[in-house]
């Protein structure tokens, strides 16, 4: 009987079995709040074992760089994740999935470039990988980055558009085509390789630009989907069974995401990746406001409104991320449970600037669970509700949707709270939303405004609503 070796075949592709389960059950506990942060630790855990197998996998003879780099990398992932705010958490997740592309498309430029030094003719099977990799990769890298400027206000989150702005992202996808067939089927050439590579970097870039702030929930599935896919392409160029996995994973559900975010908006998926979607801008029936009138109400005619309804629905949007209002908004609600009235809280699916993004904010807050209700389960409540309470929510909640043929956002599904009986709008201006639309609720004769930060008005409410 052989001696037992860390480094043997078959207990690395042990190893590699045992990540991908734990990837596999990592995601599917993801789908519940009560599960989520074991799943995260799960799938972490399949993570490190799928890196210690490849690292036993390699013949590498000294590893100081390789604890060098991940020493930095969990230094700086540590105190990012730490440091940032919940309000900047879709830019976090647009950022570290960037890098994930980035990561993906230096190692396919590695792999070709040892592949030209070894081999004079690169095989086919590695190939292929190594160039779709490389573009997907850096396609998702750089229009990562220009998602993340967007959300961060480092770029306008306007859509940027200049003439003859689609034939020149054909003509760039086409050029960057023919040279991903000329480099499978003629000589490896670096150049060409490289230039192919700048090719996708700019793509992505102009891929992104002309998407408006407000379509970014699915233009990060998107992005996600993209980086999936190619580090599952680099996992055939290594040879990786773990990659491969996990990038398959890592696609297919930011695909099926954006399929799930585009029919929350309206948008088929073909329309997500070819359309360039969120280039239209408002149109004068869409965005003007003139000649139309609102109410203005005050903190304590709020509160005597919410204490004496039967049921109240909480529409949360990104201002109450930005306000950092869920605490309060939860012990709110703590308070009107304990006057008798139904709380529950109306989730879209495209509602701040991440999928799921209210979920997360509510489940910091320790909302419980039941309490948040999708589109459809909520939807036919509305009519049966004395107050709908909409926290920065705009575009979500915009009959104009329904009704307005006219605007850039008819025909995308919403939450109708202007079927309630009263409506209730926290809100610092009546400035328009990301979108830059004009929301209609607002001058409904049921709606009402309440003016101020949505932390300090929520906080106020409180305190009124204790007393009422």
């Amino acid at each position: 009987m052989g001696s037992f070796s860390l480094r043997d075949p078959d207990f690395i592709r042990v190893c590699y079995l045992v990540a991908s389960i734990l990837f596999i059950l990592g995601i599917r506990q993801l789908s519940h709040p009560r599960t989520a942060r074991t799943g995260n630790l799960t799938a972490a855990l399949g993570m490190a074992i799928a890196v210690a197998a490849t690292l036993l996998d390699s013949e590498i003879d000294n590893y100081l760089w390789i604890v060098i780099g991940i020493a930095i990398g969990t230094a700086i992932g540590v105190v990012s994740a730490r440091a940032v705010k919940m309000t900047a958490m879709p830019q976090m997740v647009a950022l570290f999935n960037g890098v994930g592309g980035g990561a993906v498309a230096l190692v396919a430029l590695s792999e070709y470039h040892e592949g030209i030094k070894a081999l004079s003719d690169i095989p086919m099977d590695i190939l292929v990988p190594v160039v779709v990799s490389c573009v997907i990769g850096a396609i998702s890298f750089s229009g990562s980055l220009i998602a993340f400027g967007k959300l961060q206000e480092l770029i306008t989150g306007r859509p940027i558009v200049f003439p003859g702005q689609q034939v020149v992202n054909s003509a760039l996808a086409a050029g960057i085509l023919f040279l991903v067939v000329y480099l499978m089927a003629g000589p490896e050439s670096q150049p060409l390789f490289e230039l192919m590579l700048a090719g996708a970097l700019v793509f992505g870039v102009l891929l992104i630009i002309p998407i408006g702030g407000a379509d970014m929930p699915v233009v990060i599935s998107m992005l996600n989907a993209f980086t999936g896919l190619s580090a599952a392409a680099a996992g055939f160029a290594l040879d990786n069974t773990a990659l491969i996995i996990a990038g398959s994973l890592v696609g297919s559900s930011g695909t099926l995401l954006t399929v799930l975010m585009g029919r929350a908006m309206n948008r088929s998926l073909a329309n997500v990746l070819f359309g360039a979607f969120g280039s239209h801008v408002a149109g004068p029936a869409a965005a003007s406001a003139e000649g139309k009138t609102y109410r203005q109400a005050t903190v304590t005619d709020v509160a005597t409104m919410l204490a004496y309804a039967d049921k109240v629905i909480v529409v949360p949007g990104y201002g109450l991320a930005v306000a950092q209002a869920q605490h309060a908004v939860r012990e709110l609600a703590d308070i009107l449970e304990t006057k008798g009235v139904d709380v529950s809280y109306a989730i879209h699916p495209v509602a701040g600037r991440m999928p799921g993004h209210m979920n997360v904010l509510l489940a910091e807050a320790d909302v419980p669970y039941p309490q948040l209700k999708e589109m459809d389960e909520i939807n036919p409540e509305f009519s049966q509700t004395d107050v709908a309470l909409v926290i920065g929510a705009n575009d979500v909640t915009n009959p104009a949707a329904r009704e307005d043929k006219a605007s850039p956002i008819y025909g995308m599904p919403i939450l109708e709270v202007d079927k309630a009986q009263n409506v209730v709008v926290l809100k610092r201006s009546m400035n328009p939303g990301f979108a830059g639309i004009d929301n209609h609720l607002y001058y409904e004769p049921q709606t009402v405004m309440l003016f101020g930060d949505a932390k300090d008005s929520v906080t106020k409410l409180v305190q009124e609503t204790k007393t009422a």
